[in-house]
Parts: C-alpha cells; sequence; structure tokens
C-alpha cells in the first residue's frame, strides 16, 4: 500500500547458513554495508540467529522507497551496486544466500 508520500514499506529478508555458528562475519557484514542500507531507505536493521540451527542467520531490513522503484524492482535487482553487494555477501559468508521482499500487514488493519 503506498502513503501518502508515494512510498512503499517493504521487508527484505536475507537468509544465509554458515559453515559455523560464529556471528562475527555476519555482524562485520551488516556494519560495512551501512552505506549501502541508506541507498535502500532502510529504516530498521536486525540480525537473526536460529536457535535451534545456530548456523542459520537472517537479516531482516525494513525499508521505504517510492513506488515506481518498488514497481521496477527487477530492474534494481540488476543494477550493479546490488550485485555487488550481493557478491560480497556470498563470498565472505561462504554459503547460499537468499532474498525475499515482503510487506507488512500488520499495519493495515
Amino acid at each position: 500500500m503506498t502513503n501518502e508520500n508515494g512510498k512503499v514499506k517493504r521487508v527484505l529478508l536475507l537468509r544465509v547458513t554458515l559453515p559455523t555458528s560464529d556471528p562475527a562475519h555476519v555482524v562485520s557484514m551488516v556494519q560495512a554495508a551501512a552505506p549501502f542500507y541508506g541507498l535502500l531507505g532502510g529504516t530498521n536493521i536486525r540480525v537473526l540467529q536460529n536457535v535451534d540451527d545456530k548456523a542459520q542467520f537472517i537479516q531482516e531490513i525494513e525499508y521505504e522507497t517510492h513506488e515506481a522503484f518498488e514497481v521496477n524492482r527487477q530492474r534494481i535487482a540488476s543494477d550493479l551496486r546490488v550485485q555487488t553487494y550481493i557478491q560480497a555477501w556470498k563470498t565472505v559468508l561462504g554459503g547460499a544466500l537468499e532474498l525475499e521482499v515482503y510487506e507488512d500487514l500488520t499495519s493495515k488493519t
């Protein structure tokens, strides 16, 4: 749903399973990526570790973007800066990386 400023809110989830349960790699990547989150319009960023499988992590990024960007998300996903960021995650973390984008429905009541 678009707000009065022509923006939509989204939640980006990055899921990764590491060869180790040490969260140091994930935390350092999050800190290094701070400028990138500014490009996304990131408003809230969390890193979650699975309590049953300590090698599984989720990074959650809440962001707001113009509706036109959301409509063209496929084109943005092919942007060199975005691809560089994803490749850096894959290289440093040494694991598969899944990206999913969600809309928060709890604010639509």
